[in-house]
């Protein structure tokens, strides 16, 4: 650690948080909470939000002693799967709303958010997905608590009527122009259906997570198949140029006039958060997304892992992203011409994301129920 680093009150992150980047912690369990990492983390690094993922807690939930008295608790043959799932996930994001409650009130909402994720087979149903936002909410009953919900066709229904229904909404793996259009379209259509419902708008928060390591992973894979010099000159370009080409609709979206008639009722933009961004190539400094994605007003998700790493050392240039629209425009246009569909790409990585998440409820299920077994024969 640097010696600025050391000095008192001096956060390990502030280089990155006076940028106008927020930190926040991904993969939140209850071993966070327990030992006090989270509150060491927002007292020295200045980690300003979390999220929840059920396979994070599926694995916490398996392995870690923290549980068993609340999976004791569950144990009865009256409370239902879906009761207990909730009630875990919600224990955990109840508490680290606690620990981040004094963030929220000094950023007046904008940051102290938790988000949790609603099992994705709910998203296919738009009523079914908004219920349920409303139980886990209710279930948590912080207001800097946020639900999730994958921006696909389905999911966007849902963000539109959750926002509408007054619900903070972290939209989730959003990988085109094209997608975050419509997520766009969605929060305002939400915001203006709150609005006449005479909700306030400045209590409303919403989040969209750009998978930048997801993204990279994919096109490179992709690259390194055509082997050719050109293509190999693009490796790990696409999701920061992704990046860019996303701020700069959320730049000219959130300054627009009709968005003006909307902050002056008090609503809040929809911020960008880049997630995904641990780093597996070991020739790369694992903060390398950390330092590549640097611009006023928004999130860098970061695990454990990565966050130590940002805290020990970053090597920070300013902003990254504002006025290289046009670089980023042609890294996108020269792998579309090496055969790289930007869109065919968006649509197979929003299936597999949707289908992991699957996957990690399922775990989830199944590792609250073993507990739940376990809890009752003792």
């Amino acid at each position: 650690m640097s010696d600025r680093l050391r000095q008192p009150g001096v956060l390990e992150l502030d280089e990155l948080v006076a940028e106008g980047v927020s930190p926040w912690l991904d993969g939140l369990t209850r071993g966070h909470l327990a030992s006090g990492c989270l509150t060491r983390l927002i007292a020295r690094t200045g980690v300003r939000g979390a999220t929840s993922d059920p396979a994070a807690l599926a694995a916490a939930v398996e392995s870690d002693d923290a549980y068993r008295e609340q999976l004791a608790g569950l144990a009865s043959d009256d409370i239902c799967a879906a009761d207990a799932v909730r009630a875990v996930a919600a224990y955990d994001v109840r508490w680290a709303c606690d620990e981040l409650r004094p963030v929220y009130q000094a950023t007046r909402g904008l940051d102290g958010l938790v988000s949790m994720d609603l099992d994705p087979r709910l998203a296919h149903d738009v009523e079914s997905a908004v219920a349920e936002a409303e139980q886990a909410l209710r279930a948590v009953n912080r207001p800097n608590a946020m639900v999730k919900l994958p921006a696909t066709t389905e999911g966007i229904a849902a963000i539109r009527e959750c926002v509408g229904a007054g619900f903070p909404v972290h939209v989730t793996a959003v990988f085109s122009a094209s997608r975050y259009r419509e997520a766009l379209d969605a929060y305002a259509e939400g915001l203006r259906r709150a609005l006449a419902d005479g909700r306030r708008l400045s209590r409303l928060v919403s989040v969209v997570s750009l998978p930048v390591g997801l993204l990279d992973a994919e096109v490179d894979a992709r690259l390194e198949g055509l082997g050719t010099p050109d293509a190999l000159a693009l490796r790990g370009e696409a999701a920061v140029a992704r990046a860019r080409h996303f701020y700069r609709m959320y730049d000219d979206w959130f300054g627009g006039a009709d968005w003006r008639a909307m902050a002056a009722a008090g609503a809040h933009p929809q911020r960008l958060m880049w997630t995904a961004t641990t780093v597996t190539d070991p020739s790369s400094s694992l903060t390398r997304y950390v330092e590549q994605l640097v611009t006023w007003g928004t999130i860098t998700l970061m695990t454990l892992p990565t966050l130590k790493a940002a805290a020990r050392r970053l090597d920070m240039c300013g902003d990254t992203l504002m006025g290289r629209h046009g670089a980023a425009l042609e890294v996108w246009r020269r792998l579309e011409d090496l055969g790289v569909d930007g869109e065919e790409i968006a649509r197979k990585l929003e299936a597999e994301s949707v289908e992991g998440l699957a996957a990690a409820w399922r775990d989830l299920y199944a590792a609250v129920d073993a507990g739940r077994r376990t809890a009752h024969r003792t």
